[in-house]
């Protein structure tokens, strides 16, 4: 009887462990033909081909910094760079990296893809919210609140020449979702392109 409750109780924790980890896993979007993890980390093993900064944005400065490239756009401009680069080098690349600042990493992966392992991330959080950026959850969920980022005022003093990183720009995303997330009343953050950033609550 005893060996009973303990193999229910391992089978229940071992199912609640799956569920919990499965909630924060996601499969990111392909970009010019490369997987991009945007603040979120490959499952599969990889070695680094190398990085590539993000330098001018040249699109804002023409603006006078206050129309900026929003963070799919940006992301598109780093790995159209790593590309170029990789294909002038004579070198292929799997898969862009990005974690915080102005920098990416170019991967290639060191397995052959499974149904189980291509694509597949485990997110990141930002102030504590996990955040999905241009990925796809693997929970079904819905959308409870849209906000968009608002005008960058760094780019704008700086005429353009300084913009917000990647990191930054859902930093302020995820400010403006702490309350909500603090009241339980989202579970994490859904960004995939444009300037707005949704607020999901995952189906039970």
């Amino acid at each position: 009887m005893k060996r009973t409750i303990i193999l229910i109780a391992l089978t229940f924790l071992f199912t609640t462990n799956s569920f919990a980890q499965k909630k924060y896993f996601a499969e990111v979007y392909v970009v010019n033909g490369v997987e991009a993890y945007i603040l979120n980390e490959p499952v599969r093993p990889y070695e680094i081909v190398y990085g590539k900064g993000q330098g001018i944005n040249w699109s804002s400065a023409i603006t006078g910094g206050l129309i900026n490239s929003s963070i799919s756009t940006k992301v598109g401009k780093f790995i159209k760079s790593v590309v170029k680069k990789a294909e002038k080098d004579g070198k292929t690349i799997d898969a862009i990296i990005y974690t915080s600042g102005k920098n990416v990493t170019a991967v290639k992966f060191t397995d052959e893809p499974t149904e189980e392992t291509k694509q597949k991330a485990k997110v990141h959080r930002l102030n504590g919210i996990p955040t999905y950026v241009m990925c796809e959850p693997y929970k079904e969920f819905r959308v409870t609140k849209s906000k968009k980022g608002g005008i960058k005022w760094k780019s704008a003093i700086t005429g353009g020449l300084i913009n917000n990183s990647i990191e930054q720009d859902l930093m302020k995303f995820a400010k403006k979702f702490k309350k909500m997330y603090s009241k339980q009343q989202i579970d994490a953050l859904y960004y995939t392109s444009g300037k707005s950033c949704d607020g999901i609550v995952f189906e039970k």
